[in-house]
């Protein structure tokens, strides 16, 4: 399983903001890298939460299916608010 950490660069501020979390379930990225699948899913995923797409960016992790990561399968895409709740 694949996790990605989706954030965008803030040009304000001149940082990065970290937006949220998108699990990909599947092992097969159809002939892609993990980053462009990834950003297309995080594009479709955020877009509505920031002005600009083109400033999004993900960092993909592995990460190995347990029991204690259950839940992350289940939804599939989480804020940053959601996390830190």
């Amino acid at each position: 399983m694949i996790v990605y950490k989706v954030s965008y660069k803030n040009y304000d501020l001149k940082k990065d903001e970290f937006i949220g979390v998108l699990v990909e379930r599947r092992k097969d990225l159809r002939g892609k890298s993990k980053v462009e699948t990834g950003l297309r899913w995080a594009k479709l995923a955020f877009a509505q939460v920031i002005k600009d797409k083109h400033a999004l960016f993900v960092v993909p992790m592995e990460l190995n299916l347990g029991t204690d990561t259950r839940w992350l399968v289940e939804k599939g895409v989480f804020s940053k608010e959601e996390l830190l709740g």
